[in-house]
């Protein structure tokens, strides 16, 4: 029996709850309970309800004792009280799963939260499971063109691979992970590709106004979305980012192309700060708990491409105070392929996509990958930006006439190329009043050889702003 046959748990119903295993309630700690078991101990993830009322629930998370377990308690707790007895239900805690899920947006239970009827499926995959065998897990080496100028050609996501998109607040990583989902599905609604959204910690007029957005653009049926909002406990936040990989692993397992969003991967590791906090667990010397690099582990090491199907995944990780050297933002670095830096400063000068081109990365970016024209033009792009950046405090103290013939010529080809990496996006037309611009790669390349080379000189700095190819140039 494979992976995916032992992962399936279908819907049971046992009548016979004498026979269930029964522990006590010995202490309360927020969304944390500590259950004491004197007879046969849970399994970890087993899902715990109260014995007189079937709607508290919790799940076994950690050993808190001897006999005692700690458990995250996934409903509201002012009913629940020292001495109540819970009943091991015997099943893992699992999300519904199948096709009706698209279109659909539901919370870690599997239930709608759309305003629609209640989502009918038969079957149910457990949210903690094992990462595929090396032998399952196939590498691509395959951009996917995503339409946005500065990531594709200087960050390219990788089919199959994960892309990180960092920055502190308001500086567009919603909106950009959005613009993404919505060029990518557009352009795969022919084949057998689905999105799947899970919206972790994030606030809920955000998930409403993505709902909205890809309903709007008739792309719904092609995405599912689970949500566990700001305002929900920290035990639903965690456990969220885990419900939507398992989605994305059972679309993975029909033999489709998946692409994984998540907004935010930070509140996933906040939520799980939360938890060990209230579990009376010794941090480590960054204030972050202790099990944080395996919790990361658990999540990304799930997210990969096998012989069935490949997942793409697409991460929004928001930096407290703009601090990239947080512990929490560090621990997500080592799973990701192609890292996205938004920076603060960008956004403010007006320009949006908001990147900081010299802090972004992709391990696509390599000529047996991206090929040798594009390779050596973001090299020279690069290059070059670099150096204008060290002429910005020259420029600042003396200004731009001062600057040698040469590094004049080379700082105004740096400005007129940041300005060819803005972009009108389809999903903020309202708020713009520009239209979205989907721009092939191939125009990309071609544009910034031209600024490069000094094709375009004559041409204004501002000329460039929010403009798709840079041949709209010459027409005015």
């Amino acid at each position: 029996m494979d992976r995916t046959a032992k992962a399936k748990v279908q819907f049971e119903k046992t009548e016979d709850v004498a026979t269930k295993f029964v522990g006590r309630v010995v202490g309360v700690r927020g969304n944390i309970a500590e259950v004491e078991f004197l007879g046969d101990p849970p399994v970890a993830h087993q899902v715990l309800v109260g014995k007189d009322d079937a709607r508290l629930k919790m799940e076994v998370y950690s050993s808190a004792g001897t006999r005692s377990y700690y458990c995250l308690v996934l409903v509201e707790t002012e009913n629940l009280g020292r001495g109540m007895e819970m009943i091991n239900t015997g099943e893992v805690m699992a999300i519904p799963v199948g096709d009706q899920l698209l279109g659909r947006v539901v919370d870690v239970f599997g239930g709608a939260v759309d305003g629609g009827e209640p989502v009918r499926v038969t079957e149910k995959w457990p949210i903690f499971a094992a990462a595929p065998g090396y032998g399952e897990v196939v590498a691509h080496e395959e951009v996917w063109e995503t339409g946005i100028k500065v990531l594709d050609m200087f960050a390219p996501l990788m089919r199959g691979g994960r892309m990180g998109l960092f920055g502190g607040a308001g500086v567009g990583k919603t909106m950009l992970l959005t613009e993404m989902m919505h060029n990518v599905v557009t352009l795969q609604q022919a084949q057998k590709s689905v999105s799947v959204f899970a919206g972790v910690g994030e606030r809920t007029r955000e998930g409403q106004e993505l709902y909205e957005e890809i309903k709007n653009r008739q792309l719904l049926q092609y995405v599912s979305l689970v949500y566990g909002a700001m305002g929900e406990n920290a035990a639903v936040r965690f456990l969220t980012g885990m419900a939507g990989v398992t989605l994305a692993e059972y679309f993975r397992g029909k033999g489709r192309d998946v692409l994984f969003l998540i907004d935010n991967v930070f509140r996933l590791a906040q939520a799980g700060n939360e938890l060990a906090t209230l579990m009376n667990t010794i941090p480590s010397e960054d204030g972050y708990q202790a099990t944080l690099a395996s919790e990361m582990a658990q999540f990304h090491e799930r997210l990969v491409s096998t012989t069935r199907g490949g997942i793409s995944a697409i991460e929004a990780i928001y930096v407290p105070s703009d601090d990239l050297l947080d512990h929490g933002v560090q621990s997500i670095f080592p799973y990701l392929d192609s890292v996205v830096t938004l920076s603060r400063l960008v956004y403010q000068e007006g320009r949006v996509p908001a990147v900081d081109i010299l802090n972004s990365s992709s391990s696509a970016m390599n000529p047996a990958v991206v090929g040798a024209e594009h390779y050596e033009t973001a090299v020279r792009a690069q290059v070059m930006l670099k150096k204008a950046e060290g002429l910005e405090r020259m420029v600042s103290l003396v200004g731009e006439s001062e600057l040698s013939p040469e590094n004049q010529l080379l700082y105004k080809r740096a400005k007129k190329l940041r300005n060819f990496m803005t972009q009108s996006f389809f999903v903020a037309e309202e708020q713009s009043g520009r239209p979205g611009v989907y721009v092939p790669l191939s125009d990309t390349v071609a544009g910034v050889t031209a600024i490069i080379s000094g094709k375009y000189d004559q041409v204004p700095d501002e000329k460039f702003m929010f403009i798709g190819k840079a041949t709209e140039v010459e027409n005015g």
